[in-house]
């Protein structure tokens, strides 16, 4: 495994396929290797496929773990006291959740590289910052919660933090208008998840008829899409009332997940959403797990250099896709561009702002 140095030093958008593909090829061999050596389990399900790491040829022979088996065991790659923190999945209640275990090394390297990824979408001034959530949501720092670890990780890109609901998710619209008066001119950075940035912000705004001024902000926002689908509220109309409730120029979605934490894959301008050069996404017929072709529907695996104390480098998930294409985005970014779909019939559901309501 290359060190941090040299990872943190990459383009995030900036190899071609085929120097990125040895490049992941390479790193995932050895994570193969490392976590093998340091979890028995992962060491046994790495056997049971008959992976060799050291004869990995490319990206897509890595076996990918299941999502859900870090809900149902302990797989860790660093001993107990060298845990520096345990983050947890949303889930409903009485679902099992997500333990990932962090030791400083990873927990440093996945800040580090979103904030490479943030930086090459914001720029590299800390921005005034509206968190479109309640500040109670941060608790335990030694046990987050993927909703509140997402507030903490986006929020060191932000300055003048402002957290526009109270304890009851209610619309602090006074302290808004105070806020934005105070940084009128400025870029703005917001963010929120997508499901409560609909329900709490742009929902009380239309029903108390107010309009606010955000003429130079980005929003970015991820999860909850599939409670949106269910009101029928599609990327457009979301984009449409947003502009016109507070006239938000940029809103980017992203797609990311506690299991791979640090790794994100933002939406560019023409709304498709990117690998970075620290991670990738491949679709596989679900059938029989075969590689998708570009434009065919299927599951959703990503894999990322980033997980070091526990094995969640190469992980399918429980989400479908479609892969749009590579290197050839009108953006000009390099690497695999893609679109979600949404989960998988009968997946159970969970996500940040899915699932808030029950740990409210």
């Amino acid at each position: 495994m290359i060190d941090h140095t040299a990872l943190l030093a990459l383009p995030p958008y900036g190899l071609a396929a085929e120097q990125k593909q040895a490049f992941l090829t390479s790193e995932l061999a050895a994570l193969c290797t490392h976590h093998a050596q340091h979890c028995a389990p992962y060491a046994a399900m790495l056997a049971a496929t008959g992976t060799q790491p050291n004869a990995l040829t490319a990206v897509a022979q890595v076996p990918p773990l299941p999502v859900r088996l870090f809900k149902e065991y302990a797989l860790s790659s660093v001993p107990p006291e060298a845990l520096h923190k345990t983050m947890t999945s949303s889930g409903t209640t009485g679902q099992q959740v997500s333990r990932i275990f962090l030791d400083v090394e990873t927990a440093t390297l996945q800040s580090k590289v979103l904030a490479k990824t943030m930086e090459s979408i914001l720029g590299g001034a800390r921005l005034p910052m509206i968190i479109l959530d309640t500040a109670a949501v941060i608790k335990n720092r030694s046990m987050f919660s993927a909703r509140g670890a997402g507030i903490l990780g986006f929020s060191m890109f932000g300055r003048d933090k402002f957290y526009a609901m109270d304890e009851a998710m209610q619309l602090d619209i006074d302290g808004l208008k105070t806020f934005l008066a105070k940084h009128e001119g400025e870029p703005i950075f917001l963010f929120g998840f997508t499901y409560m940035v609909w329900q709490h912000f742009v929902q009380a705004l239309l029903r108390q008829g107010v309009t606010l001024s955000i003429p130079q902000g980005t929003l970015l926002h991820g999860g909850g899409w599939k409670k949106l689908a269910a009101e029928a509220v599609s990327h457009d109309v979301f984009r449409d009332t947003l502009q016109k409730v507070c006239g938000v120029p940029r809103i980017l979605d992203y797609y990311g997940m506690v299991e791979q934490t640090g790794t994100i894959y933002v939406e560019c301008e023409h709304g498709h959403l990117h690998t970075p050069v620290w991670a990738d996404v491949l679709i596989r017929r679900a059938k029989d797990f075969s590689l998708a072709a570009v434009g065919e529907t299927g599951l959703i695996e990503v894999v990322s250099v980033l997980p070091r104390s526990y094995p969640g480098h190469a992980l399918l998930t429980e989400d479908e896709g479609r892969l749009l294409g590579e290197d050839d985005c009108p953006c000009g970014r390099k690497g695999k561009y893609f679109e979600v779909l949404g989960r998988v019939q009968r997946a159970e559901v969970r996500g940040c702002s899915d699932t808030y309501e029950q740990h409210r």
